[in-house]
C-alpha cells in the first residue's frame, strides 16, 4: 500500500488554509506551518482557523505546527502561501529543511520589488532548485468560496509537465478542478497583473463609475498583461484562460477580492494609510503594481493602467485627475 502524499503548507492565511483544505480533501496528509502559536493551537484543537474562517471545520488529515522543520519532514510538496515580498527572507530559512526531491509550489501572485522577479524565479534562486521542481497554482480562486467547497477551476503550471500532473492529482477534488500548463511565465504574470487591474476597477467602483468603465478596464488590463507576457516569452493563449481572464474577472467583480476592496476604499477618498489601516489581509497589488510597472519598462511594454494605479497608490495622485489623464491619451488602434 502506497503512503499518502505529504504536503507542507507554509502560511496559515486565507489562501494557504483554503488550499491546504483542498489538498486534504484530495487525500493528502497536510501540515500547515504558522508563525503564531495561538493559530496553530486553534487549528489542532478546534479544527478551525478563527482568524480567517471561524466556524469552518478543517479536515481531520490537516494539522498545524510552528516548527518549520517538522512541517518539511517527508514533504512531497512544499506550498508557499505567504506575502510575495516576504518570500526571499522566509524561504532562505525553510529551503535547507526540505527533502531533496520536494516540489516547491507557489500560491503567490506578485512580483518582487527591486529585482522585478517572478515568484518562481525567486524560489529557484533562493532554494537553489531547477525550474522543474517549482510549480505555480493560479486562477479564479477566492479563498472564502473554496472553503465553502463551491466549484472552482485553477491552473497548475510547471515547465516539467509530469510534475504539473503530479500536483494536479494531489489537489483534484469534486469541487476543485485543476488544469495543467507548462507556461509558468504566463500564469505568473496573469496572477500578478490582475491584482493591479483589480485595484484599478476597485478605484473606479469607489468613484461611482459604472459597468462600461469596469468592462473597459478589464479588457484593456488584459491587453496590458498579454503584451507584457508576449515580451517575456509567454504563450498569449494563457491570458485568455483561467490564469488570465478567469482570475481577472473574479478579482474585478467580487467584494471578496482584497485588491478590489482596497481600490474601492481609495476611490471613495481614503488615503493609502487609512486604507492600509482598515485592510486586514495583504493586497498584493499595492506593492506589486510598482514592480509590474518596472517589468513593463524593462521590456519596453506600454502599461498605462498599471502606471495610473502606481500614480494613485504611491504618488498620491487624485483618482479623478488620474482618470482624466488616462482617458486623454492619444487614440490608437485597439491591437496597439
Amino acid at each position: 500500500m502506497t503512503r499518502p502524499v505529504k504536503a507542507a503548507v507554509y502560511g496559515t492565511g486565507s489562501w494557504g488554509t483554503a488550499f491546504g483544505m483542498v489538498l486534504a480533501d484530495a487525500g493528502c496528509e497536510v501540515t500547515l506551518w504558522g508563525r503564531r502559536q495561538e493559530v496553530v493551537d486553534a487549528i489542532n484543537g478546534g479544527r478551525t482557523n478563527p482568524d480567517y474562517f471561524p466556524g469552518v471545520e478543517l479536515p481531520a488529515n490537516m494539522r498545524a505546527t510552528s516548527d518549520a522543520a517538522e512541517a518539511a519532514r517527508g514533504a512531497d510538496f512544499a506550498v508557499l502561501a505567504i506575502p510575495s515580498q516576504t518570500l526571499r527572507g522566509n524561504l532562505a530559512e525553510w529551503a535547507p529543511l526540505l527533502p531533496a526531491d520536494t516540489v516547491l509550489v507557489s500560491l503567490m501572485k506578485g512580483i518582487e520589488l527591486g529585482s522585478a522577479k517572478r515568484m518562481s524565479e525567486v524560489i529557484e534562486e533562493v532554494a537553489k532548485v531547477p525550474a522543474g521542481r517549482v510549480a505555480v497554482v493560479t486562477g479564479p480562486n477566492l479563498a472564502r468560496e473554496i472553503v465553502a467547497r463551491q466549484p472552482a477551476a485553477s491552473v497548475v503550471a510547471c515547465v516539467d509537465e509530469a510534475v504539473a500532473q503530479r500536483l494536479q492529482a494531489a489537489c483534484h477534488t469534486p469541487y476543485f478542478r485543476p488544469y495543467t500548463s507548462t507556461d509558468v511565465i504566463g500564469c505568473e504574470l496573469g496572477g500578478a497583473v490582475k491584482n493591479v487591474i483589480g485595484l484599478a476597477v476597485g478605484i473606479a467602483d469607489g468613484m461611482g463609475l459604472g459597468d462600461n468603465t469596469k468592462g473597459s478596464l478589464i479588457t484593456r488590463g488584459l491587453a496590458e498583461a498579454t503584451r507584457l507576457g508576449l515580451a517575456m516569452g509567454a504563450d498569449p493563449l494563457t491570458f485568455s484562460g483561467l490564469a488570465g481572464l478567469g482570475d481577472l474577472v473574479a478579482t474585478c467583480s467580487s467584494p471578496l477580492s482584497r485588491n478590489h476592496t482596497f481600490g474601492t476604499n481609495l476611490g471613495r477618498g481614503m488615503t493609502l494609510e487609512e486604507t492600509i489601516a482598515v485592510t486586514k489581509q495583504t493586497a498584493e497589488g499595492v506593492k506589486s503594481c510598482q514592480s509590474v510597472a518596472d517589468l513593463g519598462r524593462r521590456h519596453g511594454v506600454d502599461m498605462p493602467i498599471t502606471d495610473t494605479v502606481v500614480d494613485i497608490v504611491h504618488h498620491g495622485k487624485p483618482p479623478l485627475v488620474a482618470l482624466k489623464e488616462l482617458m486623454g491619451r492619444s487614440a490608437k488602434p485597439e491591437r496597439h
